[in-house]
C-alpha cells in the first residue's frame, strides 16, 4: 500500500514538472510580478531588471523568435530572447509564462515593425499600413518558463 501511494505521489510530481518547459537560462517562478504591473513599475525608468508572469498572447510564427504579453493597459509588450540564443514553441499563445530579464522603453522603427508584422503572418495590406515608429516597452528575456 505504501509503495502504491509513493508511486502515485512521484507520478504526480513528475507530471507537474514535465508540464513546465524551460527555455534559455534556467529560472524560477519565485518573486515573479504580474506583467500588468510593469507599466507602473517603469514610470520613471528607461530599463528595469525584473521577473514577470503573464499570459502569452502571440508568438512569432516563423521561428518562435519573439512573443507578446498583454500589459493590461491596451498595449502589448514584445519579448525577444537574449542573444537570439533560444526560441519558444510557435503554439505557446494562450499559455502562462514566467520571463526574467530586462524591460526597456524603446522607439521601434517602421522597418522593424513591418518585419514583426510579416513574422506574425499579417497581410501585405496590413504591413504596408505601418508608416510611423512607435514607442513601447519591450523585454529581453534571459530565461522563460512556459506552463
Amino acid at each position: 500500500m505504501k509503495k502504491l501511494l509513493l508511486t502515485a505521489i512521484l507520478l504526480a510530481m513528475f507530471s507537474w514538472v514535465s508540464a513546465q518547459k524551460y527555455f534559455g537560462e534556467k529560472i524560477t517562478e519565485t518573486d515573479a510580478v504580474e506583467v500588468k504591473n510593469l507599466p507602473t513599475m517603469m514610470q520613471n525608468k528607461q530599463t528595469l531588471n525584473v521577473k514577470l508572469k503573464g499570459k502569452i498572447e502571440e508568438v512569432c510564427q516563423k521561428k518562435g523568435c519573439w512573443m507578446k504579453m498583454d500589459l493590461g493597459n491596451g498595449s502589448s509588450m514584445r519579448i525577444k530572447f537574449k542573444d537570439y540564443g533560444f526560441f519558444v514553441p510557435k503554439n505557446a499563445a494562450g499559455k502562462i509564462a514566467i520571463i526574467e530579464g530586462v524591460a526597456m522603453k524603446e522607439i521601434i522603427d517602421v522597418a522593424t515593425l513591418r518585419h514583426y508584422a510579416e513574422d506574425a503572418g499579417k497581410s501585405k495590406k496590413e504591413i504596408e499600413a505601418i508608416n510611423k515608429p512607435i514607442e513601447e516597452i519591450t523585454f529581453e528575456a534571459k530565461g522563460v518558463i512556459i506552463k
